[in-house]
């Protein structure tokens, strides 16, 4: 396993740096959109980047981080409301988030479909989901599959077609851009 509750200082320094301008201005255009006030969750937050890159498109919404590693949200900024928990359980009630966000974390989740049905559970009427992740169908995305498993880590990668799939399952409409190897999800219920 990653031990990602002593990784959060790197996180924090570097990882914005793997986010393509494309993607931050599509996360600008899912979030424009909500009025202010609303709440978005960002699941399998991290360090929070994605609250960060929200933050900057509007700073009125309320955003709230969840993450298994404590060491990881001890880096968020003060803005974001921090819970430990999974994303297979989360600790709010039904119709709670106007938007959820999972930047580069659905691969790390032990078991996706559990955290597609609380993603459903917690988002209120028409509620929105944004993903970012990398893409098992290219080259880069199945060489990462193969490492993160060596490493003892779910490894849950999707190709594009399967992840579609999976999302409109659960009841989204679902919008796919590609970005090389990986991908950003924009879905609505």
């Amino acid at each position: 396993m990653i031990p990602f509750n002593y990784l959060g200082f790197v996180f924090k320094h570097f990882s914005s740096s793997l986010y393509p301008k494309k993607v931050v201005e599509e996360l600008c255009m899912f979030i424009k959109p909500l009025c202010d006030e609303a709440s978005v969750l960002d699941i399998g937050a991290g360090t929070g980047m994605m609250c960060e890159f929200a933050y900057r498109c509007n700073p009125k919404l309320r955003y709230v981080a969840v993450d298994p590693a404590k060491g990881m949200l001890k880096y968020t900024e003060e803005y974001v409301e921090v819970h430990t928990a999974t994303a297979e359980a989360l600790p709010f009630d039904d119709d709670s988030f106007d938007a959820v966000l999972m930047g580069e974390s659905l691969h790390h989740l032990t078991d996706p479909d559990m955290a597609m049905k609380e993603v459903v559970r917690v988002l209120k009427k028409n509620g929105k989901l944004f993903i970012y992740d990398f893409d098992k169908g290219t080259f880069l995305g199945k060489s990462l599959w193969a490492m993160e498993k060596l490493l003892g880590e779910p490894a849950h990668f999707y190709e594009v077609h399967a992840l579609k799939k999976m999302l409109e399952e659960h009841g989204f409409h679902v919008h796919v851009s590609q970005h090389k190897w990986r991908y950003s999800v924009s879905a609505a219920l």
